[in-house]
């Protein structure tokens, strides 16, 4: 068996009047991201984690934010072509962990239902899917609600 692991880091921009759309659900909150698709900044950087352990480059490289075919395109689309660019080289995840910094809103109790979407869409156990939420204790772009940011790592496999 050969095992990969594989990071991803996403950002986008928060204004006022904008959808905020994480880890698959739309949360309603006064501020959403600014974005080419619909700004899944988890989404984005769970792609770009498992595009990189697969040596597939990376998710502007796969699906870049100067087409129109992803003007506006549900993140988890996305994320099945990029289970489907892996898949296509003979791997399969292992297990994802990641964390989304925002200041706001305040998404403990949210973790649960974005599991369950992302391990759907993933086909997935949910048990391999980690989400946690930090703020930036008030600094930076992130502190002051300027914008919010993603991490994830992700290991695959393949027999």
């Amino acid at each position: 068996m050969k095992i990969k692991v594989g990071f991803g880091y996403d950002v986008h921009k928060l204004a006022e009047g904008e959808d905020l759309w994480l880890g698959g659900i739309k949360i309603e909150h006064s501020k959403g991201c600014i974005a080419h698709s619909d700004g899944d900044v988890l989404i984005h950087a769970i792609c770009d984690a498992l595009l990189g352990a697969a040596n597939l480059r990376d998710i502007g490289y796969q699906f870049p934010d100067n087409s129109n075919e992803f003007k506006d395109i549900d993140s988890k689309i996305l994320l099945q072509r990029t289970i489907e660019l892996i898949e296509s080289k003979g791997f399969f995840i292992g297990n994802i962990d990641s964390t989304i910094a925002a200041e706001q809103p305040k998404l403990k109790k949210l973790i649960p239902e974005m599991q369950i979407v992302l391990a759907g869409t993933m086909g997935i156990n949910i048990e391999d899917i980690a989400i946690k939420a930090t703020t930036t204790e008030k600094l930076g772009f992130v502190g002051n609600q300027e914008g919010i940011a993603a991490y994830a790592t992700v290991l695959i496999e393949k027999y």
